[in-house]
Protein backbone atom coordinates (compact mmCIF):
# COMPACT_ATOMS: atom_id res chain seq x y z
CA UNK A 1 0.00 0.00 0.00
CA UNK A 2 1.61 3.30 -0.77
CA UNK A 3 2.15 5.97 1.77
CA UNK A 4 0.19 9.27 1.07
CA UNK A 5 1.82 12.43 -0.16
CA UNK A 6 2.68 14.60 2.57
CA UNK A 7 0.27 17.59 3.05
CA UNK A 8 2.22 20.39 1.53
CA UNK A 9 2.02 23.57 4.11
CA UNK A 10 0.37 26.36 3.68
CA UNK A 11 1.87 29.19 2.24
CA UNK A 12 2.22 32.29 4.51
CA UNK A 13 0.86 35.31 2.55
CA UNK A 14 3.30 37.25 0.68
CA UNK A 15 3.94 40.86 0.70
CA UNK A 16 2.57 42.68 -2.10
CA UNK A 17 5.40 42.85 -4.69
CA UNK A 18 7.53 40.80 -2.29
CA UNK A 19 8.48 44.21 -0.49
CA UNK A 20 9.00 43.64 2.93
CA UNK A 21 10.35 46.03 5.56
CA UNK A 22 10.53 44.25 8.51
CA UNK A 23 11.53 45.95 11.90
CA UNK A 24 12.54 44.40 15.56
CA UNK A 25 10.77 45.55 18.42
CA UNK A 26 13.18 47.79 20.15
CA UNK A 27 13.81 49.46 16.70
CA UNK A 28 13.53 53.28 15.82
CA UNK A 29 11.33 53.93 13.36
CA UNK A 30 10.47 57.74 11.88
CA UNK A 31 7.03 57.87 10.36
CA UNK A 32 7.00 61.29 8.36
CA UNK A 33 3.26 62.10 7.31
CA UNK A 34 2.17 63.71 4.12
CA UNK A 35 0.82 67.67 4.17
CA UNK A 36 -3.26 66.28 3.73
CA UNK A 37 -5.20 65.89 6.88
CA UNK A 38 -6.70 62.26 5.71
CA UNK A 39 -3.68 60.68 4.36
CA UNK A 40 -2.28 61.74 8.02
CA UNK A 41 -4.71 59.81 9.93
CA UNK A 42 -4.15 56.83 7.91
CA UNK A 43 -0.59 56.76 8.02
CA UNK A 44 -1.26 57.35 11.78
CA UNK A 45 -2.98 53.28 11.46
CA UNK A 46 1.28 52.37 10.50
CA UNK A 47 2.55 54.57 13.54
CA UNK A 48 0.14 53.01 16.07
CA UNK A 49 0.45 49.48 15.15
CA UNK A 50 4.47 49.77 15.00
CA UNK A 51 4.00 51.35 18.37
CA UNK A 52 1.40 48.88 20.07
CA UNK A 53 4.18 46.25 18.60
CA UNK A 54 6.75 46.75 20.24
CA UNK A 55 8.99 49.78 18.11
CA UNK A 56 10.10 53.22 19.31
CA UNK A 57 7.72 55.01 16.83
CA UNK A 58 8.23 59.30 16.13
CA UNK A 59 5.95 60.93 13.93
CA UNK A 60 6.68 64.05 11.80
CA UNK A 61 3.96 66.33 10.74
CA UNK A 62 1.91 69.21 10.63
CA UNK A 63 -1.48 68.37 10.69
CA UNK A 64 -0.85 65.69 13.38
CA UNK A 65 1.61 67.82 15.34
CA UNK A 66 -1.48 70.09 15.70
CA UNK A 67 -3.66 67.37 16.98
CA UNK A 68 -0.53 66.08 19.22
CA UNK A 69 -3.12 66.03 22.58
CA UNK A 70 -5.21 63.88 20.73
CA UNK A 71 -2.27 61.22 19.87
CA UNK A 72 -0.70 61.02 23.85
CA UNK A 73 0.72 57.73 23.17
CA UNK A 74 3.75 58.73 20.93
CA UNK A 75 5.87 61.48 20.08
CA UNK A 76 4.93 63.59 17.58
CA UNK A 77 7.20 66.58 16.02
CA UNK A 78 6.33 69.28 12.94
CA UNK A 79 7.28 68.48 9.44
CA UNK A 80 10.24 67.21 8.16
CA UNK A 81 11.77 69.99 5.14
CA UNK A 82 13.82 68.17 2.14
CA UNK A 83 16.91 69.57 3.23
CA UNK A 84 17.36 68.56 7.01
CA UNK A 85 15.38 65.26 6.69
CA UNK A 86 18.54 62.81 5.23
CA UNK A 87 20.25 63.94 8.34
CA UNK A 88 17.44 63.46 10.58
CA UNK A 89 16.04 60.35 9.90
CA UNK A 90 19.35 58.88 9.51
CA UNK A 91 19.44 58.71 13.36
CA UNK A 92 16.54 56.25 13.20
CA UNK A 93 16.44 52.69 12.15
CA UNK A 94 14.11 52.68 9.66
CA UNK A 95 11.90 55.51 7.98
CA UNK A 96 8.04 55.24 6.63
CA UNK A 97 6.97 58.40 4.59
CA UNK A 98 4.38 59.33 2.48
CA UNK A 99 4.06 61.65 -0.33
CA UNK A 100 7.98 62.57 -0.15
CA UNK A 101 8.64 64.47 -2.84
CA UNK A 102 12.68 63.31 -2.68
CA UNK A 103 11.91 59.73 -1.56
CA UNK A 104 14.21 58.65 -4.22
CA UNK A 105 17.11 60.41 -3.24
CA UNK A 106 16.07 59.41 0.07
CA UNK A 107 16.20 55.89 -0.27
CA UNK A 108 19.61 55.88 -2.25
CA UNK A 109 20.92 57.67 0.92
CA UNK A 110 19.46 55.78 3.42
CA UNK A 111 19.35 52.21 3.90
CA UNK A 112 15.54 51.44 5.48
CA UNK A 113 13.36 53.50 3.97
CA UNK A 114 9.79 52.35 3.85
CA UNK A 115 8.26 54.02 0.88
CA UNK A 116 4.23 54.22 2.06
CA UNK A 117 2.69 55.77 -1.31
CA UNK A 118 2.36 51.98 -2.22
CA UNK A 119 -0.20 51.12 0.18
CA UNK A 120 -3.03 53.10 -2.28
CA UNK A 121 -2.38 50.36 -4.56
CA UNK A 122 -3.15 47.09 -2.67
CA UNK A 123 -6.12 45.14 -2.16
CA UNK A 124 -8.33 47.80 -4.29
CA UNK A 125 -11.54 46.56 -3.24
CA UNK A 126 -11.04 47.65 0.21
CA UNK A 127 -10.79 50.75 1.93
CA UNK A 128 -8.00 52.56 2.32
CA UNK A 129 -7.60 52.13 6.33
CA UNK A 130 -7.95 48.62 5.81
CA UNK A 131 -5.37 48.60 2.69
CA UNK A 132 -3.06 50.46 5.40
CA UNK A 133 -3.60 47.05 8.15
CA UNK A 134 -2.60 45.09 5.17
CA UNK A 135 0.43 46.55 4.68
CA UNK A 136 0.95 46.28 8.53
CA UNK A 137 0.70 42.80 8.32
CA UNK A 138 2.07 41.83 5.30
CA UNK A 139 4.82 44.37 4.32
CA UNK A 140 6.17 45.76 7.75
CA UNK A 141 5.50 41.73 9.57
CA UNK A 142 3.65 43.15 12.54
CA UNK A 143 2.16 40.37 14.26
CA UNK A 144 -1.02 42.13 16.69
CA UNK A 145 -2.38 44.56 13.44
CA UNK A 146 -5.74 46.66 14.97
CA UNK A 147 -7.84 49.53 12.99
CA UNK A 148 -6.42 52.04 15.60
CA UNK A 149 -4.27 55.21 14.52
CA UNK A 150 -4.09 55.83 18.63
CA UNK A 151 -6.37 58.73 18.80
CA UNK A 152 -8.03 59.47 22.21
CA UNK A 153 -10.02 62.51 23.48
CA UNK A 154 -7.65 65.36 24.31
CA UNK A 155 -7.28 66.29 28.21
CA UNK A 156 -10.05 69.55 27.18
CA UNK A 157 -12.04 67.60 24.85
CA UNK A 158 -15.31 68.07 26.61
CA UNK A 159 -18.11 65.96 26.54
CA UNK A 160 -18.44 63.39 23.56
CA UNK A 161 -21.44 64.69 21.23
CA UNK A 162 -22.83 66.53 24.23
CA UNK A 163 -24.61 69.17 21.72
CA UNK A 164 -26.88 66.50 20.02
CA UNK A 165 -28.27 68.24 17.53
CA UNK A 166 -25.72 70.39 16.30
CA UNK A 167 -24.67 69.13 12.58
CA UNK A 168 -21.50 69.99 11.12
CA UNK A 169 -21.83 70.71 7.08
CA UNK A 170 -18.52 71.04 5.45
CA UNK A 171 -19.28 72.08 1.90
CA UNK A 172 -15.06 72.43 1.09
CA UNK A 173 -12.53 69.81 -0.31
CA UNK A 174 -9.35 70.03 -1.90
CA UNK A 175 -10.84 70.32 -5.49
CA UNK A 176 -13.91 71.75 -7.07
CA UNK A 177 -14.31 68.59 -8.52
CA UNK A 178 -15.19 67.31 -5.54
CA UNK A 179 -17.33 69.79 -3.99
CA UNK A 180 -21.12 69.54 -4.20
CA UNK A 181 -23.43 72.70 -5.12
CA UNK A 182 -23.37 75.39 -2.83
CA UNK A 183 -27.05 76.14 -3.23
CA UNK A 184 -27.42 72.48 -2.64
CA UNK A 185 -25.83 72.38 0.96
CA UNK A 186 -28.28 75.66 1.49
CA UNK A 187 -30.91 74.21 0.91
CA UNK A 188 -30.01 70.90 2.94
CA UNK A 189 -29.17 73.05 6.27
CA UNK A 190 -32.59 74.65 6.06
CA UNK A 191 -34.19 71.69 5.61
CA UNK A 192 -32.14 70.66 8.82
CA UNK A 193 -33.12 72.97 10.87
CA UNK A 194 -37.15 72.40 9.85
CA UNK A 195 -35.97 68.73 11.32
CA UNK A 196 -35.39 70.61 14.72
CA UNK A 197 -30.99 70.36 13.55
CA UNK A 198 -28.88 73.44 14.03
CA UNK A 199 -26.96 73.15 11.07
CA UNK A 200 -23.65 75.15 10.95
CA UNK A 201 -20.72 75.47 8.72
CA UNK A 202 -17.39 74.78 8.80
CA UNK A 203 -15.50 77.19 6.26
CA UNK A 204 -11.59 77.64 5.57
CA UNK A 205 -10.99 81.25 6.49
CA UNK A 206 -10.11 81.68 2.50
CA UNK A 207 -13.61 80.91 1.61
CA UNK A 208 -15.78 82.58 3.92
CA UNK A 209 -16.33 85.69 1.49
CA UNK A 210 -18.27 83.06 -0.54
CA UNK A 211 -20.64 81.81 1.96
CA UNK A 212 -21.47 85.42 3.87
CA UNK A 213 -24.96 84.92 1.92
CA UNK A 214 -25.73 82.31 5.24
CA UNK A 215 -25.97 85.12 7.86
CA UNK A 216 -29.16 86.36 5.67
CA UNK A 217 -30.68 83.14 6.26
CA UNK A 218 -30.02 82.93 10.27
CA UNK A 219 -27.55 80.24 9.79
CA UNK A 220 -23.84 79.83 11.20
CA UNK A 221 -20.64 79.66 9.64
CA UNK A 222 -17.22 78.71 11.79
CA UNK A 223 -13.80 78.78 11.42
CA UNK A 224 -10.97 77.85 13.72
CA UNK A 225 -7.78 79.06 13.86
CA UNK A 226 -6.02 75.55 14.79
CA UNK A 227 -7.35 72.14 13.83
CA UNK A 228 -7.08 71.53 17.55
CA UNK A 229 -9.73 73.61 18.47
CA UNK A 230 -11.78 72.50 15.06
CA UNK A 231 -11.92 68.86 16.41
CA UNK A 232 -12.62 69.82 19.61
CA UNK A 233 -15.94 71.39 18.59
CA UNK A 234 -16.56 68.58 16.03
CA UNK A 235 -16.25 66.21 18.60
CA UNK A 236 -18.59 67.80 20.66
CA UNK A 237 -20.84 67.99 17.78
CA UNK A 238 -23.79 65.48 16.78
CA UNK A 239 -23.42 64.76 13.47
CA UNK A 240 -21.11 65.32 10.80
CA UNK A 241 -21.89 65.92 6.79
CA UNK A 242 -19.65 66.69 4.04
CA UNK A 243 -17.83 66.04 0.77
CA UNK A 244 -15.09 64.10 0.49
CA UNK A 245 -12.75 65.69 3.00
CA UNK A 246 -9.90 65.37 5.20
CA UNK A 247 -12.17 66.96 7.60
CA UNK A 248 -14.65 63.83 6.79
CA UNK A 249 -12.05 61.78 7.79
CA UNK A 250 -11.17 63.90 10.77
CA UNK A 251 -14.77 63.57 12.21
CA UNK A 252 -15.36 59.62 11.48
CA UNK A 253 -11.85 59.12 13.54
CA UNK A 254 -14.07 61.50 16.57
CA UNK A 255 -16.27 58.66 16.72
CA UNK A 256 -18.90 61.29 14.98
CA UNK A 257 -21.46 59.63 12.62
CA UNK A 258 -20.24 61.09 9.19
CA UNK A 259 -22.06 61.03 6.13
CA UNK A 260 -20.12 61.60 3.13
CA UNK A 261 -20.93 62.79 -0.13
CA UNK A 262 -19.05 61.13 -3.28
CA UNK A 263 -19.06 61.44 -7.04
CA UNK A 264 -18.11 57.48 -7.80
CA UNK A 265 -18.57 54.20 -6.35
CA UNK A 266 -14.64 53.90 -6.90
CA UNK A 267 -13.91 56.82 -4.92
CA UNK A 268 -16.17 55.80 -1.51
CA UNK A 269 -15.58 52.08 -1.30
CA UNK A 270 -11.62 53.55 -0.93
CA UNK A 271 -11.80 56.45 0.46
CA UNK A 272 -14.64 56.37 2.41
CA UNK A 273 -14.63 57.35 6.20
CA UNK A 274 -13.80 54.35 8.60
CA UNK A 275 -12.57 55.18 11.41
CA UNK A 276 -16.50 55.12 13.18
CA UNK A 277 -19.82 54.89 12.56
CA UNK A 278 -20.90 56.49 8.65
CA UNK A 279 -22.65 55.95 5.28
CA UNK A 280 -21.79 57.41 1.97
CA UNK A 281 -23.96 58.79 -0.73
CA UNK A 282 -22.90 58.88 -4.39
CA UNK A 283 -25.07 60.26 -7.02
CA UNK A 284 -26.44 58.72 -10.34
CA UNK A 285 -25.93 55.31 -10.29
CA UNK A 286 -28.45 54.70 -12.90
CA UNK A 287 -26.30 56.55 -15.90
CA UNK A 288 -24.40 54.19 -17.48
CA UNK A 289 -21.06 56.35 -18.08
CA UNK A 290 -18.77 57.07 -15.83
CA UNK A 291 -17.60 60.31 -17.10
CA UNK A 292 -20.65 61.21 -17.33
CA UNK A 293 -21.57 60.88 -13.79
CA UNK A 294 -17.90 62.42 -12.82
CA UNK A 295 -19.26 65.70 -14.78
CA UNK A 296 -22.55 65.60 -13.38
CA UNK A 297 -22.81 64.43 -9.87
CA UNK A 298 -23.39 67.81 -8.21
CA UNK A 299 -26.60 68.16 -10.54
CA UNK A 300 -27.94 64.59 -9.97
CA UNK A 301 -27.38 64.69 -6.24
CA UNK A 302 -30.17 65.79 -4.76
CA UNK A 303 -30.83 67.25 -1.57
CA UNK A 304 -33.75 64.72 -0.96
CA UNK A 305 -31.44 62.10 -1.79
CA UNK A 306 -28.88 63.39 1.11
CA UNK A 307 -31.40 63.73 3.60
CA UNK A 308 -32.95 60.35 2.69
CA UNK A 309 -29.23 58.88 3.65
CA UNK A 310 -29.14 61.18 7.08
CA UNK A 311 -32.12 59.77 8.22
CA UNK A 312 -30.99 55.92 7.66
CA UNK A 313 -28.05 56.85 9.69
CA UNK A 314 -30.05 58.13 12.24
CA UNK A 315 -31.79 55.14 12.42
CA UNK A 316 -28.51 52.50 12.44
CA UNK A 317 -26.56 54.80 15.21
CA UNK A 318 -24.99 52.55 17.49
CA UNK A 319 -26.40 52.41 20.79
CA UNK A 320 -23.51 53.46 22.60
CA UNK A 321 -20.56 55.57 21.11
CA UNK A 322 -17.39 57.26 21.60
CA UNK A 323 -13.58 57.23 22.14
CA UNK A 324 -11.79 55.56 24.01
CA UNK A 325 -10.18 56.98 27.20
CA UNK A 326 -6.34 57.43 27.20
CA UNK A 327 -4.76 54.27 28.02
CA UNK A 328 -1.42 54.38 29.95
CA UNK A 329 0.25 51.42 27.57
CA UNK A 330 0.86 51.36 23.50
CA UNK A 331 -1.65 48.91 22.99
CA UNK A 332 -4.75 51.28 23.32
CA UNK A 333 -8.32 49.88 22.20
CA UNK A 334 -9.32 50.29 18.40
CA UNK A 335 -11.98 53.04 17.91
CA UNK A 336 -15.70 52.34 17.08
CA UNK A 337 -15.51 50.42 13.31
CA UNK A 338 -17.89 51.18 10.70
CA UNK A 339 -17.37 47.14 9.01
CA UNK A 340 -17.83 47.36 5.44
CA UNK A 341 -19.20 51.04 5.46
CA UNK A 342 -23.00 51.20 3.70
CA UNK A 343 -23.84 53.11 0.49
CA UNK A 344 -27.13 54.65 -0.72
CA UNK A 345 -27.45 54.46 -4.26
Amino acid sequence: MSESPAATPAAEPQAPGGIRHDTRPGESVAVVLPPVIGDSLFCMLIAHNLLRNGRRVTVFGDHVYGLRQWFPQVEIRPALDTAQAPRVLAGFDAAALKAWPAIAELERALPRIINLDRVQYLSPKKAMADRFMDYCTLNLGLPDVIRDNGLRPAPDAGVHRVHRQRLVLHPGASTPDKRWLPEKFLRLALALRERGFDPQFVIAPAEMPHWEHLHSHGLAQVNFSSLNDLAGWIYQSGWFIGNDSGIGHLASNLAVPTLSLFMRKGSARSWRPCFGPGMTVIAGNWVPVGKLRERWWKQLMSVERVLRAFEQLRSEEPAASGLHSPSPGPAGHPLPQAGEGKRLR
